[in-house]
């Protein structure tokens, strides 16, 4: 049982370490686009529904992409001041509860939701609502069930490793970052 908690750790951290990795050039686009749409703007008095849509889809990918990356590098949201002064297993059953019974079920919904605005946006085709604007808006609602996808896979991630500290056993993994 150690051994297939840890090979999911491993194996879970590798995808999200490329996701998250991938990830991060949506950083350099967005910028470029913002950069664009800044100076199309303001020196050439132009202004287009499609690279307004598209700075906001490219911003919802990285968060929904980057979420499950910044859990796994424990850069998320969380209230630090009682956390840091727990022991190492006070920690994990933190982790552990918090887990359980704030983030899987959290990420259930938004699978199930997010599916479900997914299927009926591909139902219809649906495109934007602005004259120019993106076509396949279903496209960007795909990516919600999607990235809460990574996100339940790193979830499963933190209850993994909190059962080996709760349970004495070393975290050190091989092949892990």
């Amino acid at each position: 049982m150690v051994k297939l908690l840890r090979n999911y750790i491993v194996i879970s951290d590798r995808i999200t370490e490329w996701v998250g990795r991938m990830t991060s050039w949506l950083t350099a686009v967005l910028v470029l686009i913002i950069c664009y749409d800044v100076v199309m703007r303001y020196l050439f008095n132009q202004s287009s529904a499609i690279i307004y849509e598209l700075e906001w889809h490219v911003f919802a990918l990285i968060f929904l992409f980057g979420a499950a990356f910044a859990i796994k590098h424990e850069k998320h949201v969380r209230v630090d001041v009682l956390y840091t002064r727990f022991t190492k297993k006070g920690k994990a059953w933190v982790n552990l509860l918090g887990t359980l019974f704030l983030l899987l079920p959290f990420c259930w919904v938004l699978l199930v939701a997010g599916w479900d605005f997914f299927s009926n946006s591909y139902k219809f085709l649906e495109s934007s609502s602005d004259a120019g604007g993106l076509p396949a808006r279903y496209l960007i609602k795909a990516a919600i069930p999607i990235g809460f996808f990574f996100v339940l896979l790193q979830a499963i991630n933190v209850i993994c490793r909190s059962a080996l500290v709760l349970g004495d056993l070393p975290i050190k993994l091989p092949g892990s970052d």
